[in-house]
């Protein structure tokens, strides 16, 4: 594979808390032949992604030190899990969704749970597409 080639593909961060679920996860996206980076938490994602500065304990608030750095780690696409410690996968949307320079890249939420009432509040919210596991 050529530099051009390693540069064009498709890049998907993963988040999830589970071992299992993130090899399974990688395994599928990596035989499409896309470029996976792979984190256990939301906070793991947030430093990737450039919105977490070193201390910064207050996931509320996007961080503005790296207005353009999803350009530089080229993200296309995050995949998260729900349920996790410490940082949900809806408060991580709401942390991208909220960053002016990440706020395009789509984002996809998987549960295993089934709670409707959740579900609906964050399509009100946030607009977005929910799936099950």
């Amino acid at each position: 594979m050529t530099v051009v080639d390693a540069e064009a593909r498709f890049h998907v961060l993963a988040v999830d808390d589970s071992v299992i679920d993130r090899k399974l996860i990688e395994m599928l996206l990596r035989t499409s032949s896309y470029q996976v980076t792979m984190v256990d938490s939301g906070s793991k994602a947030l430093e990737v992604l450039g919105l977490r500065e070193e201390g910064d304990d207050d996931s509320s608030s996007p961080s503005s030190s790296a207005p353009d750095h999803h350009q530089e780690v080229g993200v296309n696409l995050i995949i998260t899990d729900y349920c996790m410690p410490g940082m949900t996968g809806y408060d991580l949307l709401r942390r991208v969704k909220g960053s002016s320079s990440l706020k395009d890249i789509p984002v996809v939420i998987m549960s295993s749970e089934n709670v409707p009432a959740r579900i609906s509040r964050y399509h009100v919210t946030l607009s977005y597409q929910h799936y099950y596991k």
